[in-house]
């Protein structure tokens, strides 16, 4: 015959009745249920504070993304209101340059009208006082073109860092860290993104 061994229940609050081949003997089951209740007892505060801790995590990651936001954003509309400001020195500039040239058109014509009454030395410095004129338009024009670019060149700067940063981002991914680990950075950029989007919307 095999060794098997069969259990009788003699007392369900504490004794089991084992019988190995003919062989029968008691034991207590208080110790096994003991050490069941407390494994069960042990596992469930485990996991009750592995959830606490993973709520902990969370809320820090959370803090900190919107901490770097901030942070961002500040540095952004810094950013936008110095270019702006420069846009509205430039229009100022070109509109006072504009008046000025106005301004001097009445001269210009009297003094091509008296030109043409007292000679032909006279009309020839009427025609360099209007190549003045025009020079002046050229370089009003050139100057305004050379401060749009270099508007246009901060912007582009600008762009790319943020191009560069984004993509940075998806580099640094987790990528052979544990699935949670990784499903926690995709909703953080997620986050990111959608508070940027917000943050735009708000700002136009």
């Amino acid at each position: 015959m095999s060794g098997r061994e069969t259990t009788v229940l003699v007392n369900e609050a504490e004794w089991v009745l084992c019988n190995d081949n003919g062989f029968v003997y008691k034991k207590k089951k208080r110790k096994r249920e003991e050490k069941s209740s407390s494994t069960t007892t042990a596992s469930d505060g485990g996991i009750v504070d592995l959830e606490i801790e993973l709520k902990k995590k969370g809320l820090r990651r959370r803090k900190h993304t919107l901490m770097k936001l901030k942070d961002k954003y500040k540095k952004e509309c810094v950013h936008w209101g110095n270019l702006s400001n420069s846009l509205k020195e430039i229009e100022e500039r070109n509109q006072n340059q504009q008046q000025l040239h106005i301004q001097s058109q009445p001269s210009t014509s009297t003094s091509s009208y008296k030109v043409r009454e007292i000679g032909q030395t006279e009309e020839a410095c009427s025609g360099g006082s209007l190549i003045d004129d025009l020079l002046l338009q050229e370089e009003m024009r050139e100057g305004m073109i050379r401060d749009l670019s270099e508007l246009c060149d901060a912007a582009e700067a600008m762009y790319k860092a943020e191009e560069g940063q984004l993509k940075q981002s998806f580099f640094d991914l987790p990528v052979w860290a544990s699935p949670r680990s990784l499903l926690a950075s995709l909703s953080d950029q997620d986050c990111f993104s959608n508070n940027k989007e917000n943050g735009y919307a708000q700002l136009t």
